[in-house]
């Protein structure tokens, strides 16, 4: 058996050889100085201002250590981050890694997760520059992303305004029944399947989110992590406005006889199912005409209106309205 990484510098290496053909160091590249000094040091390019987020990938609340491939580990937990970087419409630069870890998963579950993290990295061109490592006995990942955009041309979720169309892009409830297909299999999961691989491997809407800013499009944005009944009470809340969805635009996921179960909802899925990394975003009715139904081979849909007040409303058959009561994730109410 391979001998066991005992100390923090060899779980360093590990980590930084393991990056060091793409580490976004030199000439034209983001890092003027990356792993190995007490910190890292970023080179923004002109006319353009930073963008900052971080997020947490925790086992048992974002990932099950039995059920979750490593690689797919790696490759999320940078991709949903990404994700906060696409719904300002910016470019991502580099991030940085802390990463908590039992003595057991230091060797070939380790790999694996750099493996996915670095095929992230190469393929979204966002490069490793530092972060931490510990000790514990579950996983902890923290990713902190920078990204920039042009001053002044970043998409807020603030920008929403009365009889603005609220679009959505994707389909949505697909990597929710992902998790269901996950969770009521044996073992590790094959990522061969569109669900399966929505909840896996998310793609983070990035040329999406840079070319709707670069048009002038959204009037506010953001990224579907939560569930859209969530997510854009969100946004609604941040612009002081309401919404009214009209049910049957909201583009669900398909049923797959082969799920484990069949008593799954797509409405309900579409609606409240998160982990889809899709874009929530507002367009004035004139400028609507000028949007494509699909964007890259992804589509593009006309779901509703923004309104006055600060009520969601969600129309159903036959035109009758009812509250739109937001029930997506919530970190202090639900569990994975």
């Amino acid at each position: 058996m391979p001998r066991k990484l005992q100390d923090e510098d060899s779980i360093l290496r590990k980590i930084a050889d393991s990056f060091r053909s793409s580490s976004g160091q030199g000439l034209g590249k983001p890092i003027v100085l990356g792993i190995g000094d007490d910190a890292a040091l970023l080179r923004p390019k002109p006319g353009h201002e930073l963008i900052l987020t971080c997020d947490w990938f925790l086992e048992g609340t974002h990932f099950l250590r039995d059920k979750h491939p490593p690689d797919s580990v790696g490759w999320k937990c940078l991709a949903r981050a990404l994700s906060d970087v696409a719904a300002m419409g910016g470019i991502p630069r580099c991030f940085l890694l802390s990463l908590a870890l039992p003595e057991t998963h230091t060797g070939r579950w380790l790999d694996l997760f750099l493996g996915g993290l670095r095929r992230a990295s190469r393929k979204f061109r966002c490069f490793l520059a530092g972060g931490d490592t510990t000790r514990r006995n579950d996983i902890l990942i923290n990713i902190t992303v920078v990204g920039e955009v042009r001053t002044g041309h970043a998409i807020l979720r603030s920008g929403a305004r009365p009889g603005d169309i609220i679009f959505v892009s994707g389909r949505l409830g697909e990597a929710e029944l992902g998790l269901h297909v996950l969770r009521h299999n044996k073992g590790m999961a094959s990522t061969k399947t569109a669900l399966r691989r929505k909840h896996l491997y998310p793609e983070p809407r990035l040329a999406l989110g840079q070319w709707l800013a670069q048009k002038g499009f959204p009037t506010a944005m953001m990224d579907l992590s939560d569930g859209l009944s969530t997510d854009l009470s969100g946004l609604c809340a941040a612009s002081a406005v309401g919404a009214s969805l009209n049910h049957s635009k909201v583009p669900q996921v398909r049923i797959l006889a082969a799920t484990p179960r069949r008593d799954y909802n797509s409405h309900q899925l579409a609606l409240h199912g998160g982990d889809d990394y899709e874009l929530l975003f507002t367009v004035p009715p004139r400028k609507t005409k000028f949007l494509p139904e699909t964007f890259q081979g992804v589509s593009l849909t006309a779901i509703g209106r923004i309104v006055r007040g600060r009520k969601l409303l969600l129309l159903v058959e036959n035109g009758r309205a009812m509250q739109l009561v937001p029930s997506g994730w919530d970190p202090f109410r639900k569990k994975l």
